[in-house]
Order: C-alpha cells, then sequence, then structure tokens
C-alpha cells in the first residue's frame, strides 16, 4: 500500500447497531475495489475487518479495526466500530482518529437503539456524518418509509442524495445548501441559481458543520450502490487538511495548537493498541502533524521517555504492510513501542504537544474474578495487566477489604471477554462471581464492663483488667481515659488503647470491621510482677467482645447515590424497580432525552443493574453511582448476612 498525501485521505468512523452491516460493506468496498474476490460472510469468519479469534468465535466485532479502502486515488481510512454497547470505548477511540463517521442502517430492522446511540456519539464529537440505508435486497422493506422514519428521528438535516447529484435531489438538497452560507442564502431568496463550484462548496460547508447529513441506500451483500457510497465519501467527506486546527497543551499546561500538515513539527496521537500474539504490542495512531519515518525517535509526553519508531506499517485487518515515510493526516501502527499506551501523544521533543486522552466511559458492572486452579493468582493479574493495555474501558481493582480482584466494565458481554481472553491468551480460567459487600458493624447503645486476663503458669504470670464503658460516636474510634489513684498504670494505657483498635478490625457480630465507637477507661487493676503490656492488650479485647455485645450492635451497609438518566416511557419501570431494591427517590430533573432520576440505593442492591437496566430500557438508560454512607440494615436481612457470616467462618 503506497503512501498518500492528507488532501488524498479521508478517515471516516463506522458506527451503528450490531448487526446492521458494517463489516459486509467493508467486505463489498474491498471487493469493489478489487483488494479481494469474494466477499466475506461473518458468519464463517472470513471477514478483513473480524479477525480475531474472539470475533470469529462469538460472530460480532469486538475490537475498532482500520481498514484502508483505496479508490479514485485516495485511500480511505475506515474504522469499523462494535455494534454492541458494552464496547462504546472503542467506538470513541475511533472517534479520535476519523474526520467523519458513516451510521449504518439497517433497511429491514430500521431505526434501532445502536443508530440513536451511533448519532449521538456523531453529535457529541460534533463529527460530520452520513448515514447508509443498508439491506435494501430484504423482502417487504419500504426505503421510502425507513428514509421518513429517519428523517423523523434526528431532523431535516438528514437529506437523501444520490450520486450522481442532480435533478430532484440537487433542488431538495439547494435550500440546505443555501443556509450554509450567508451569500448564498441572499442568492437563494433573490431566485439566482447557484454555480456548480457554488453549490459543491456549499454542500462541503453544510456537511462539515452537520446542517447537511446525506444519506445514501445500497446493499452490501449484492454490491448495489457501494461505489457510489464510496463517491460521496470522497467528494464530501472533510480531508484531515479541513479539520479545525488540533488543541492541546504544553510542556507548562498552556493550550496549543496544531495544523494537520507535513511541514509542521511532527506529531501523532495513538486511538488505538493491538496485542499480538506473534508480533507483541502494536500502537495505532494517527498522525496529525509532520511526518514519520520508521527509525525515527518521538518523545512520549505521558510516559516523559524516548521511543523508537522501528518497524512501522499500515493495517489493512490483520493485514501489516511496510510503510515508510507517513504524512500528517495518515493512520499507522508501529510495533514494541515500549512506553506507550492508548491516548499517548508521541511529539518532537523541542515541539512539546500534548492531546487530550480518549474518554472512555466510567465502567456500570463490577464483577469478582475467582480463579479456578489455586496458585494462577499472579498470572490473573498480569493477564488482565496486559489486557488492559488493550481494552483500556475495563478496570482492574484489587479490594483490599475483601481480598477480591475485581473488573468493572460496560455490561455482561464485555467482562464475558475479558474472561475468555484471559483464558485464551495467559491460560488463567476464571470464574466471574458478585463481589462481597463491605459491611460495617456499630453500637446504638451503651455499655459499661470489665475485661480481666489473669493466667498462672509458674513462674511470671499475666495480669490485666480493665474497666470500659463503651458508646457510641460520630467518628470512627474515639478513645479517652478517666483514670485515679493509679488503679492502672500510664504506662499500660496505650496497650490497652492497640488491644481496643486490634480488634475494630473484625466485630462480634459477623467480622466485618468496627465503626462509630467510644470507649473510655475508667478503671481497672494490676499486679507488681505479672502485669505487662500484652497482658492489658488482652484484657482490653475480652471487654471489646463483651462491651460491643452488650450494647445493641447492629451491621451497617453501604448506601450508594444514584443517579439514572431515562427516557419518559420507561419512568415508570424504573421506579418501581427502585423500590423493590429498597431505593429511596431524592429526587427528578427534566433532561434533554428524559429525566433524571435521583436516589440512594444499598450496594448490595445494585450489583447487576446494569444489566436490569439496559433490558428494562432496551439499552437506552444509563446511570452513574458513588459511595453516599453507611447505614443500618433492616433486622430481617441482617439475620440472613450474619448467618452467612458465621457459616463461612466455620
Amino acid at each position: 500500500m503506497k503512501g498518500y498525501t492528507g488532501d488524498t485521505i479521508k478517515n471516516v468512523a463506522l458506527l451503528g447497531h450490531g448487526g446492521c452491516g458494517k463489516t459486509t460493506f467493508l467486505e463489498a468496498a474491498l471487493f469493489a475495489t478489487g483488494v479481494i474476490n469474494r466477499v466475506g460472510r461473518v458468519e464463517d469468519g472470513g471477514t478483513v475487518s473480524d479477525y480475531d479469534k474472539m470475533e470469529i468465535e462469538k460472530g460480532y466485532s469486538i475490537n475498532a479495526s482500520v481498514v484502508p479502502v483505496e479508490y479514485q486515488k485516495t485511500k480511505i481510512n475506515f474504522i469499523d466500530t462494535p455494534g454492541y454497547f458494552d464496547f462504546i470505548g472503542e467506538v470513541n477511540s475511533a472517534m479520535r482518529a476519523v474526520e467523519a463517521a458513516v451510521i449504518m442502517v439497517d433497511a429491514f430492522a430500521g431505526i434501532q437503539v445502536g443508530t440513536e446511540k451511533a448519532w449521538k456519539s456523531c453529535k457529541d464529537y460534533n463529527m460530520p456524518t452520513l448515514i447508509f440505508l443498508n439491506k435494501i435486497d430484504k423482502e417487504n422493506v419500504d426505503v421510502e418509509q425507513v428514509i421518513a422514519s429517519v428523517k423523523e428521528k434526528f431532523g431535516n438535516a438528514v437529506i437523501p442524495i444520490s450520486e450522481p447529484i442532480e435533478g430532484s435531489v440537487k433542488e431538495a438538497l439547494t435550500e440546505a445548501v443555501a443556509e450554509s452560507d450567508e451569500e448564498l442564502l441572499e442568492k437563494y431568496f433573490e431566485g439566482e441559481e447557484f454555480t456548480d463550484e457554488e453549490f459543491n462548496s456549499g454542500l462541503m460547508k453544510g456537511i462539515a458543520s452537520r446542517s447537511i447529513v446525506p444519506l445514501l441506500i445500497g446493499c452490501s451483500l449484492d454490491g448495489r450502490g457501494i461505489k457510489e457510497f464510496l463517491n460521496a465519501l470522497i467528494k464530501y467527506v472533510p480531508s484531515p487538511m479541513d479539520h479545525p486546527d488540533y488543541r492541546g497543551v504544553d510542556a507548562n499546561g498552556e493550550a496549543v495548537q496544531r495544523k494537520c500538515d507535513p511541514n509542521e513539527p511532527v506529531s501523532a496521537f495513538v486511538f488505538k493498541t493491538i496485542a499480538d500474539p506473534f508480533v507483541g504490542k502494536i500502537s495505532v495512531m494517527k498522525v496529525v502533524s509532520g511526518k514519520i519515518d520508521s527509525g525515527m525517535e518521538l518523545y512520549n509526553v505521558r510516559a516523559e521517555k524516548t521511543e523508537k519508531m522501528g518497524s512501522i506499517f499500515f493495517l489493512r485487518g490483520k493485514t501489516q504492510s511496510e510503510a515508510s515515510n507517513i504524512s500528517a493526516g495518515d493512520i499507522v501502527a508501529a510495533s514494541k513501542l515500549q512506553y506507550t499506551q492508548t491516548g499517548d501523544t508521541l511529539c518532537d521533543k523541542s515541539n512539546y504537544i500534548q492531546y487530550p486522552a480518549v474518554d472512555f466511559p466510567e465502567p456500570s458492572l463490577f464483577m469478582a474474578v475467582v480463579p479456578k486452579a489455586k496458585g494462577d493468582e499472579d498470572k490473573i493479574g498480569s493477564g488482565l495487566t496486559k489486557l488492559m493495555e488493550e481494552d483500556p474501558s475495563f478496570v482492574m481493582v484489587r479490594n483490599a477489604e475483601t481480598h477480591q480482584t475485581l473488573i468493572g466494565g460496560q455490561g455482561e458481554i464485555q467482562i464475558g471477554i475479558i474472561t475468555a481472553k484471559l483464558k485464551d491468551k495467559y491460560g488463567a480460567d476464571v470464574e466471574a462471581v458478585d463481589q462481597k459487600i463491605p459491611y460495617r458493624e456499630t453500637i446504638k447503645g451503651n455499655s459499661d464492663v470489665q475485661g480481666k486476663h489473669k493466667k498462672q503458669t509458674g513462674g511470671a504470670g499475666q495480669y490485666g483488667d480493665v474497666h470500659i464503658r463503651f458508646s457510641p460516636s460520630q467518628e470512627d474510634f474515639e478513645f479517652t481515659e478517666e483514670l485515679f489513684g493509679g488503679s492502672v498504670p500510664k504506662n499500660y494505657v496505650p496497650a490497652v488503647e492497640k488491644g481496643l483498635r486490634e480488634c475494630l478490625e473484625k466485630g462480634p457480630l459477623a467480622g466485618y470491621p468496627v465503626v462509630n465507637i467510644k470507649a473510655v477507661l475508667y478503671d481497672g487493676s494490676y499486679h507488681d510482677v505479672d502485669s505487662n503490656e500484652m497482658a492489658f492488650k488482652i484484657a482490653a479485647a475480652l471487654a471489646f467482645r463483651k462491651g460491643i455485645s452488650e450494647a445493641k450492635p447492629i451491621l451497617l451497609e453501604p448506601v450508594m447515590h444514584v443517579e439514572v438518566i431515562v427516557p419518559d416511557e420507561y419512568m415508570g419501570d424504573v421506579m418501581g424497580d427502585m423500590n423493590k431494591r429498597r431505593g429511596k427517590i431524592l429526587g427528578m430533573e427534566p433532561q434533554v432525552d428524559g429525566q433524571k432520576v435521583i436516589a440512594e440505593v444499598p450496594q448490595s442492591e445494585m450489583f447487576k443493574y446494569a444489566i436490569v437496566l439496559r433490558s428494562m430500557t432496551q439499552a437506552r438508560g444509563t446511570f452513574s453511582m458513588e459511595f453516599e454512607r453507611y447505614d443500618e440494615v433492616p433486622v430481617h436481612l441482617a439475620e440472613k448476612i450474619i448467618a452467612e457470616a458465621q457459616k463461612d467462618a466455620e
């Protein structure tokens, strides 16, 4: 594959609902341009774009993949993105490397949730957008009706066009073109016709500003409309050189901009990392400015390290073709960069710039991974770390309290893929289970107890005796002493406090940490020979167990602050479901696309909420959650939790 300059490159993301035909469209485009001699089928695992073993096995895209199509002396770098919502991180990465997006719509299924989400992504990134109505070959497809529903959903900016633009299509576009430029609008109102140059220039401006969203139709399976669509992309999609200046910061954090121009200082943005079993780590990047050569040294501004660009190559799915000199605007891959991760900026050290990192969504589902074989813990940790390089949209958290390794992602499918890859690539077989709840124990009442430790075993014995009052506190733990007359020597008081603090780690109810208590040491006794620090520590521990048990101990659970954004039509279901989860609704706020429900819900009721909300709202609802406080567990639930904890301890 030869190198192209920025004015003959188009970078385009393919978006849409799972199964709308993005991957097959690429097969049709490669077939139409003579790269392949037959159109591969997703079902057979024979497509250029879905080459990963897991993608072939599952039958859907998991990773964003770069597939260049060379046509009419232009290279269109397509980035095929997954349609499943669990892999939204891949979409966000792709959107950082392109100047336009194509939303693919299944003409038979019409507008689906993934279509709406793709539209929102384009809007959020202010991305010039085209729509391709695919699968028009299916029976009972009323193309005009589908186009009408797309216009109704996304507005009058959506304008059906055909290549070449003439006749009624041109008439329909003329008004939209006029609105893209004040001079053209004036000319339009005066009844003057536009020249071809004015029309095309206005159309380009309208597409760039998203006031015009061209819609074309075709069929990937029989090749109808494919070349016409490629022509439209070449003609109307902005080139990298047309992109507004790229914004970043310099070494002092001050705003700085860089043009997509081969004559500017070199800079590149790494938008994807691939873990290749043969080559190792592959960093896929957009060359924003300047030129990149193999052997060139570039500075990684996040890692503050210099990277040598060893082998650089173009990707087409899994196929690699050698590259030597890459100009601004193109997409290229480099192998074995030591420090570089997704979201990093590489640049000329003397012309420092750092572009914003990729925006990944917060995880909405956390699961604990438990090894099926003993001794696999290290393998799991290192495997997950390597998988996070490839997919930074999931996180790994080691919970020191519950001793669980948690992985957080967008849903069950993503977590299932992560655990499958962990076994396949790194030989660590795990089971994904619910995470443990970090309960707490406290007291509601007061107690006054004695803790006495007396041991005589020949020779020196052990003796410690303390009287302690326990009561609730606003602080995690308060300790004071009110001793008089030397009942307990002052040098043993720190041992008493230490003994109590050690007991806080494991409460008497169910073995959970104890919080919000006050302990007052007010009396005791000692022995001149047998008393020592250890004896008073043990005496304090005896007093703690007795004192907490007599002061109306209760179990506390973490309560989360939850915000759910949901379309109006699902409000009833969401509110009803919140009540079933012991949720307390705090309020509602109107949103552009529905309502925001604000609630407090116990963490134990929110484990699989991501899955339930997706099912309840057809994936249109979203939520965020953060820790708020601890509250008392209802008695009937506390009894069960305590019984289970005691059973586990046996």
